[in-house]
């Protein structure tokens, strides 16, 4: 499936897009509890324009269970491991439900200690990253995440890759405004958006990547034929890419990118890794001031020029979707009801 692209488009509501993804999910073999969870997620990417994680994923993920690479029946296990760490064994089943399932005693350990860390292992992550913590910040809290992924990046200085795209989301309370939440690979570019380029047969930029040879190239298909994604910012992002190996995999007892085989798995495409997410309750050192402080901020950023900040283009994409419904190809709608049955 294509991001939308054209005008030939229908619209859902953000309930009639949950529901029908749901109804695919149980379908090729969650349980409706994940289901509902993974439907939402993919739901939520394509109401606020992230085409590269909506409805994009669900081949991805259906190819996957019909592999039988990931559990969608997995339930998670918590585990309560020190005042202000929890841990989770995702039991070879995807992430968000894990973090679902722990984020009740995460919230609770951040509002009694000031700060508490969630770590999930035996875990796939095949979404976005941001809509695991934008809901922190709704609450009041500042929430970190990191997460690794299959190996398709080289790092800086490296031969052959060896890194995920493995991006870092953060999220914070902002007064007057929508939190303030930024989502970025550290990667030159998401693994996603490399694909849309690939099927639409658009160039990347110079500096994405290189050819199965090594040598630079801007087109997306060498890249993925074979080739691999460059850090962004050269030695900068490579060493924030190894931070999120040793956060999201070493600390958290997942796989490094390169520790997994899904060789005898054919259709598998979410990386079986791990996820970090460190949540802070700023009420503990800046009473009720930090929103406002956040506020202070972004004012400032805004008189010495800036005209967008991050989020803001997933907010406006939210709001028509919310107003018109969500947008969708003729042919991709069509799919997914297909796939519904």
């Amino acid at each position: 499936m294509s991001a939308v692209a054209s005008a030939e488009t229908e619209h859902l509501s953000f309930a009639e897009l949950v529901e029908l993804l749901q109804r695919i999910f149980e379908r090729h073999g969650t349980c409706a509890q994940v289901a509902a969870i993974l439907a939402e997620n993919c739901a939520t990417a394509q109401r606020d324009g992230a085409h590269s994680h909506g409805v994009f994923r669900v081949p991805g993920y259906l190819s996957t269970l019909a592999s039988g690479w990931v559990d969608g029946q997995a339930v998670p296990t918590v585990e309560d491991l020190a005042s202000g760490f929890v841990g989770v064994d995702a039991h070879n089943g995807f992430a968000q439900p894990a973090l679902h399932a722990a984020r009740p005693l995460l919230v609770s350990k951040a509002r009694s200690a000031g700060i508490a860390v969630l770590a999930i292992r035996n875990s796939h992550h095949f979404a976005a990253l941001w809509p695991d913590v934008e809901p922190f910040a709704r609450e009041g809290l500042v929430a970190l995440s990191v997460v690794n992924s299959m190996t398709c990046v080289v790092p800086h200085g490296g031969q052959k890759p060896l890194f995920g795209t493995n991006p870092i989301a953060f999220a914070a309370p902002c007064a007057g405004s929508e939190p303030i939440v930024f989502d970025m690979a550290t990667s030159a570019m998401a693994h996603g958006d490399v694909q849309i380029a690939a099927r639409q047969g658009h160039a990347v930029p110079p500096g994405t990547g290189v050819d199965r040879l090594g040598l630079p190239t801007t087109d997306p298909k060498a890249i993925l034929d074979g080739g691999a994604l460059l850090p962004f910012g050269e030695h900068k992002g490579s060493a924030l890419s190894m931070m999120v190996e040793l956060l999201a995999a070493a600390l958290t007892g997942g796989n490094f990118s390169f520790e997994f085989d899904w060789s005898q798995h054919p259709g598998a495409k979410t990386p079986w890794t791990g996820q970090l997410i460190i949540v802070i309750d700023p009420s503990k050192s800046a009473g009720a001031t930090f929103a406002e402080r956040s506020g202070t901020l972004v004012e400032k950023m805004k008189t010495v020029g800036v005209t967008r900040l991050s989020g803001e283009r997933r907010y406006a994409e939210r709001a028509k979707a919310l107003e018109a419904g969500v947008a969708l190809g003729r042919m991709e709608l069509e799919q997914l009801r297909q796939l519904a049955g």
